[in-house]
């Protein structure tokens, strides 16, 4: 049987070639922590999590390792692990950094998974590498200066747009949409992200100005928790609204569900539970009949919006590109198709080296 032998935690901070701003904070780098297990039989598995902020690297790395000292020793298979994780944090609660630890594992195992029978993670799953519609994510614009980098999206063949508004006032919201709407023109699909920045009541009365600018989605106009908050914006403002790259696991997916909380869903597949979340994920969208959009992580994304019954978008935004021997890329006609085998993840070590934390 193949045991895990190894894992070892890295931490990285890769500046960001277009830093992020939202209504709730600035991202001028991708704080990453890789995560590398070996097995008994040589194979070397890789994956990544996001910490969003540098201070958080130490606090998450630590996590990691904690989890992962649960599992040395023990067999290498996904599935089991995900149960005995679950069972030895079930005290604790699966939640925050603990609920990222055990993601980053349980991807890095299918990628051992899929690297052993030298198949791409989509065919191991049981589907087939195929490109997967992807937008081009902005943090909040600025009109002028970011003209070009939005027709420069539209030019690589990008079919839909996102931009994170909100923060300011509700003319600086409807400017940027306008604007961008614009530049794009109507074929292209627009998509806008409040970051949780506002409460139900003012989420409503800003989307009510927006929304002759034929919007794809509003995405998470209240705090992510609250779902109810999300259902009173749905219902009435008739707005298409997306959610889920916070959800913690399949368990929070239903819940969101149960209530109508989005037309939409996008499970973050660090938070979902990796691979064997999103697989239990994706069955939850299939009965719902929602439409699945992936939240970063385009890599593993790839592969999983593959296998996902309603697939939806593949959300673009290159954090750990300029880590990678190969890094993904996007065809002419603005899709992303998964590489393998495994994840198709090989770090180049010197860029890792040169951006250690």
């Amino acid at each position: 049987m193949r045991k895990i032998e190894t894992i070892s935690v890295r931490p990285v901070n890769v500046p960001l070639a277009r830093p992020i701003r939202t209504a709730v904070g600035h991202l001028p780098a991708a704080a990453l922590v890789l995560i590398d297990i070996r097995s008994s039989d040589g194979i070397l598995g890789s994956a990544y999590l996001f910490a969003y902020k540098a201070s958080m690297l130490k606090p998450l790395v630590a996590t990691v390792e904690a989890v992962a000292s649960e599992i040395i020793g023990h067999g290498a298979d996904p599935f089991p692990v995900s149960q005995r994780l679950e069972l030895s944090f079930r005290l604790l609660g699966r939640q925050g950094l603990v609920a990222l630890a055990m993601s980053g594992i349980d991807m890095a195992l299918w990628d051992i998974a899929a690297l052993a029978q030298e198949l791409p993670l989509a065919r191991l799953l049981g589907g087939v590498t195929l490109p997967i519609q992807a937008y081009d994510s902005f943090g909040i614009i600025d009109i002028e200066a970011d003209r070009a980098e939005i027709e420069r999206s539209i030019r690589r063949g990008f079919r839909g747009i996102k931009i994170k508004i909100g923060g300011g006032a509700v003319e600086d919201d409807v400017a940027r949409v306008r604007a961008v709407r614009e530049i794009i023109g109507s074929s292209v699909a627009l998509m806008v992200d409040y970051n949780q920045s506002l409460d139900p009541a003012e989420a409503c009365r800003r989307i009510e100005q927006i929304r002759a600018f034929d919007l794809t989605w509003v995405e998470e106009p209240v705090p992510a928790e609250d779902l109810v908050g999300h259902h009173h914006v749905r219902a009435t403002t008739g707005m298409r609204i997306q959610t889920g790259e916070n959800w913690t696991f399949p368990e929070q997916m239903e819940k969101a569900i149960r209530a109508g909380a989005s037309d939409y869903a996008m499970p973050d597949v660090q938070k979902i539970g990796g691979v064997t979340g999103w697989i239990k994920a994706a069955a939850l969208a299939e009965a719902a009949q929602l439409p699945v959009s992936s939240h970063v992580f385009a890599e593993a994304s790839a592969h999983l919006l593959a296998v996902t019954p309603t697939a939806h978008w593949l959300e673009w935004m290159d954090k750990a590109g300029p880590l990678l021997q190969e890094p993904l890329t996007v065809a002419q006609d603005g899709t992303v198709t998964a590489r393998g085998p495994g994840l198709g993840i090989a770090w180049d070590e010197k860029a890792v080296a040169r951006f250690a934390a």
